[in-house]
């Protein structure tokens, strides 16, 4: 069994040596660090999300992957996730292409609904069309992909007729995923466009999303698809020990979620439901080498996985704790569950 291992962020604000919340500009400095160290370490991939709130750094995930395109030399580098819905599918069609080109063929591209609302409203979109933006424009971008003349129309913009968008890619492909949650229509609708997808297991135990992933793949037998690529995203963090890890991801990830919990209504985080998050049977993939191995192997076998994205930023966490995660991911983690899924 073959599996790819990556990493993702998305430029969460962490806290400088005074303690305080460091400037948005300093964090996108750190994630093109992060980048470098993990192309330099040999992992296979490396993702930036896109987010228009205070809690990150990252609106323009193309922009950093730029950057990173000519700074790496083998990594591959994607978004996780554009998100599609406020977005114009021609411009990132271009914009990826171009990192496409800076990278020699690196370029990846995952696009989703987002799990925010903040782009509605600052792009001028209502919140009321969430859901036929996504699919109009998921449309036009899967024409897009084909490399073919478009001629398309719908009712979220003005009809396209174009023989050509600039520049395109050397390879005449676009490696382009669908970021979904816990949808049933998602994942049909991703098959319907012969599209990978990357599941977002940021909540409960993996093998809850079982049934989705067996979902998605009868929609490809249907569709008389071959099978394609399954990731999984999922957050994460790794240190010499399980008691080092668990101490230093406990108090982000805790004030993290009561932050966001109070925005949307949830009960408060306590460390004992932390806690059991960060557990065996949690969505997050906190511990040792070996603990986090053991878990990443585990969820592989289960769903079938062709990649395995590690979200290694969380809230506050400083940057030199993520730089050693990133070491200890690909020089320890890495090998030891290719090793076990190699030995299952």
């Amino acid at each position: 069994m073959s599996l790819e291992l990556g990493l993702d962020t998305f430029g969460d604000i962490a806290n400088g040596a005074d303690g305080e919340p460091l400037h948005p500009a300093e964090v996108v400095r750190e994630v093109l660090a992060e980048g470098q160290l993990a192309d330099r370490l040999g992992l296979d991939f490396f993702g930036v999300g896109e987010h228009h709130r205070p809690d990150y750094a990252i609106s323009a995930p193309d922009t950093v992957l730029a950057a990173l395109a000519t700074t790496t030399e083998r990594i591959r580098l994607g978004t996780s996730v554009t998100v599609l819905s406020s977005e114009d599918p021609v411009r990132v069609f271009e914009r990826i292409s171009t990192v496409d080109a800076l990278s020699r063929g690196r370029a990846e591209i995952t696009v989703g609904r987002g799990s925010f609302i903040e782009s509605f409203p600052l792009f001028g979109y209502a919140l009321e069309d969430y859901e036929v933006l996504f699919s109009e424009k998921l449309d036009l971008l899967a024409h897009l992909l084909t490399g073919e003349p478009v001629r398309w129309e719908g009712t979220t913009r003005s009809p396209l007729e174009v023989e050509q968008v600039l520049p395109g890619t050397e390879s005449q492909r676009l490696t382009t995923w669908v970021g979904v949650g816990g949808t049933p229509q998602s994942v049909v609708r991703a098959a319907s466009y012969g599209l990978p997808i990357v599941v977002a297991i940021i909540g409960g135990p993996a093998r809850q999303f079982a049934p989705l992933i067996d979902l998605y793949r009868r929609a490809l037998t249907q569709a008389e698809l071959p099978e394609l690529p399954v990731g999984v995203h999922s957050p994460g963090h790794v240190a010499a020990t399980d008691e080092q890890a668990q101490e230093e991801y406990l108090g982000p990830f805790v004030e993290y979620m009561n932050r966001l919990g109070q925005e949307r209504g949830w009960a408060p985080m306590t460390e004992d439901r932390a806690r059991d998050q960060l557990g065996l049977h949690g969505a997050a993939y906190v511990g040792s080498p070996e603990t986090v191995a053991r878990k990443i192997a585990d969820t592989a076998r289960l769903l079938g996985l062709s990649r395995f994205q590690l979200k290694y930023s969380m809230g506050h966490l400083p940057h030199a704790q993520r730089l050693e995660c990133i070491r200890l991911y690909a020089e320890q983690v890495a090998p030891r569950v290719r090793e076990l899924l190699a030995a299952s």
